[in-house]
């Protein structure tokens, strides 16, 4: 292993390697490779099982591409891929993947379209062949189109009048009124019923691409061999994605939203600025959240809400960084009598926050926390591996982040953390209930 990055030519291939001691235990070394077609990707070569691990993404190709009207195009798409593709129909395409042991899903995201694959090198050629197939060759036949359509349609009734559904409905159109991120990414029964095969593909073939493909790979193969495979899967790939413009938005503060359900729980939702991911400040913002509620049973959030008054059975915050928005959410579900008491509990512990930000023991736990979280949540598995070599890259991170994360969140101060807790939390957040009318 060699303790730098450095770059190098092999057969065709750029090869640039960095050694990431994700804890003290085990050292993983991260492999850039370009292919000789021009594709890259990040690689953890690891040969203690016959196994290869791919996870791979095209960023800007969620939920916010859907056209108007046909809101869900990209999450039916997203159960379709493998469905059967080339000429190859739905049940014999299940049938070889289960016959191979290959695991293939997709997912959409708001933001990204994202790929999930796993074979054993033993069927790997028949296995990257049935991925190539799947991505760039999809049928969206008649039956498994209805299919799947009729999944979701099924979900979006059963969801009508699920409290967390209807309160995430209200957030969303709330703080993202008007906005992409605004619409449902699973549709709604008008607008799925309005998608067709040719909207799927229409929706493909602009949204994929080899400019805006990420790709992280762990597993029993070498540079070499991913280059070809990268080249074999995705090579037929257009260069240039035709991506629709997605604004950036600021999250809408200071309104209160009250929908009625009769249930014997109000859930409460609360939104306030976020900061995005390439900031200098964010592990500032990270910190700060995981104090506040981010550290589940240690946060101050649980502790007032659940521990000393016996109000929820949790309550929480988190941070999202989407690629056009930014937001610090809350969340938390109590009795209907006690949904006013709550909100005001958490309004103080957002007043006391960003008045005199976290105490020195609660910073330095947060700090041991985080750190030491990181590899259990994000390096347990090839695929957690995988994904989060997609993650480093989708927020251009660098191939030394994992090294260098533990060194960002440590140089983080109490000045900048109470500056930070000041900016986010002296706002006037927008608070969402959906619950017994009065409550």
């Amino acid at each position: 292993m060699k303790p730098f990055a450095h770059t190098v030519a092999v057969l065709g291939l750029t090869l640039t390697t960095a050694v990431i001691c994700a804890f003290p235990a085990a050292a993983v070394e991260i492999e850039e490779v370009t292919s000789p077609g021009g594709i890259k990707a990040l690689l953890v070569e690891d040969y203690t099982n016959p196994l290869i691990a791919m996870k791979f993404a095209f960023k800007g190709a969620g939920s916010t591409q859907d056209v108007d009207g046909k809101e869900g195009t990209a999450n039916l798409m997203s159960g379709l891929l493998d469905e059967g593709a080339g000429d190859i129909q739905s049940q014999d395409f299940q049938a070889r993947l289960d016959d191979l042991g290959v695991s293939l899903s997709y997912d959409a995201s708001l933001d990204d379209f994202s790929g999930n694959f796993r074979t054993i090198t033993e069927f790997g050629d028949e296995a990257f062949e049935l991925l190539r197939l799947s991505v760039n060759q999809p049928r969206f036949d008649e039956e498994p189109v209805a299919r799947i359509r009729g999944q979701i349609a099924a979900g979006i009734v059963a969801d009508e009048n699920d409290p967390q559904k209807l309160a995430g409905e209200a957030f969303r159109n709330t703080v993202f009124a008007g906005h992409p991120y605004s619409r449902p990414s699973e549709g709604t029964l008008e607008s799925l019923t309005a998608v067709t095969a040719p909207d799927l593909k229409e929706f493909r073939d602009r949204t994929f691409a080899r400019d805006n493909l990420y790709v992280g790979v762990v597993g029993a193969i070498s540079p070499e061999e991913l280059g070809a495979k990268l080249d074999e899967v995705f090579g037929e790939l257009p260069e240039t994605a035709e991506l629709n413009d997605v604004p950036n938005t600021e999250p809408v503060t200071g309104k209160t939203v009250a929908v009625e359900l009769a249930v014997p729980q109000t859930t409460i939702q609360l939104a306030l600025p976020g900061v995005m991911r390439d900031d200098d400040k964010f592990f500032a913002a990270y910190l700060v959240n995981h104090v506040l509620g981010g550290g589940s049973f240690t946060s101050r959030l649980y502790q007032e809400i659940r521990e000393k008054r016996g109000l929820a059975y949790g309550a929480g915050s988190w941070l999202a960084s989407y690629d056009h928005a930014a937001l610090l959410g809350i969340n938390t579900a109590t009795r209907a009598d006690a949904a006013e008491e709550s909100v005001r509990i958490i309004r103080e512990e957002l007043k006391r926050m960003a008045e005199e930000g976290p105490t020195e023991e609660e910073l330095a736990k947060a700090k041991t926390y985080v750190k030491g979280a990181y590899a259990i949540q994000n390096l347990d598995s090839s695929l957690a591996i995988a994904s989060t070599l997609v993650g480093i890259q989708l927020d251009d991170l660098g191939i030394d982040y994992i090294d260098r994360r533990q060194e960002l969140i440590d140089a983080v101060t109490m000045d900048e953390v109470k500056e930070m807790a000041r900016q986010l939390l002296s706002v006037e957040p927008a608070v969402i209930t959906v619950g017994p009318a009065g409550a």
